[in-house]
C-alpha cells in the first residue's frame, strides 16, 4: 500500500478503508418489498401503490450495488481478494470525491461530489421509508423520484379515476410561491 505525503498522513488504503466504513454505516438495509407490496397492492384506484413500489425496487438495486462494492472494496484494500479494475475505478472515484460509475449507472442522474450525493441518498431513501411507513406525504418531492413520469401519471390517473372522467382532458396546473411553503 502507498502511504500518503506528509507527517502523520494516513496512507490510501486507510482513507478508503475509513470512507468505505462511513458510508458502509450510513446506509441503511434494502427497503423490505414484500411489506412493501403488501402494504402498496397494486390497486386501480391508488396507482401510486405501484409508483413507490417500482421506485423501491430501483432504490434497492442502487443500495445492493454500493453496499457489495464497498465490501468488495475493503476486502481488496486488505489483501483478501484481488483488486479488479471494477473495484480500482470505483477507490479513484471515492478519491476524488466523485459517483463512481458502478454506482451511477444504476442511480437517478447526480452531478453532485460523492459526499454531497450519500447526504442526498440518505434524504431520499428517508423520504421512501416514510412513505412505506406512514403512508404517502402531502408534498411529494419531484427530484427525489426516479421516474417522476411515473409519479406524475400515476397522480393524473389517481384524479381521472376518483372522478370518472378520461385522463386526457386531465392536466397539471402550476403556481408560484413568493416565499417557499415549509415542509411539514
Amino acid at each position: 500500500s502507498s502511504s500518503g505525503g506528509g507527517g502523520g498522513g494516513k496512507s490510501q488504503d486507510e482513507i478508503i478503508m475509513d470512507m468505505s466504513k462511513d458510508i458502509l454505516g450510513k446506509i441503511p438495509a434494502n427497503f423490505d418489498m414484500e411489506y412493501a407490496q403488501k402494504r402498496y397492492p397494486v390497486m386501480y384506484s391508488e396507482c401510486l401503490n405501484t409508483v413507490v413500489c417500482q421506485e423501491l425496487q430501483r432504490f434497492n438495486k442502487l443500495l445492493s450495488k454500493v453496499r457489495s462494492s464497498l465490501q468488495e472494496l475493503q476486502k481488496a484494500v486488505k489483501g483478501l481478494v484481488v483488486m479488479s479494475a471494477d473495484l480500482d475505478a470505483v477507490m479513484m472515484a471515492m478519491f476524488d470525491n466523485k459517483l463512481p460509475a458502478a454506482w451511477a449507472k444504476v442511480s437517478y442522474p447526480s452531478l453532485k461530489p460523492l459526499a454531497s450525493y450519500v447526504i442526498d441518498l440518505l434524504e431520499r431513501l428517508e423520504f421512501f421509508q416514510s412513505w412505506v411507513d406512514n403512508g404517502p406525504a402531502n408534498i411529494f418531492i419531484m427530484p427525489y423520484f426516479f421516474f417522476v413520469q411515473a409519479f406524475m401519471t400515476g397522480a393524473l390517473q389517481n384524479y381521472a379515476r376518483k372522478y370518472t372522467i378520461p385522463i386526457d382532458t386531465v392536466d397539471f396546473d402550476f403556481e408560484y410561491f413568493k416565499e417557499v411553503p415549509t415542509v411539514p
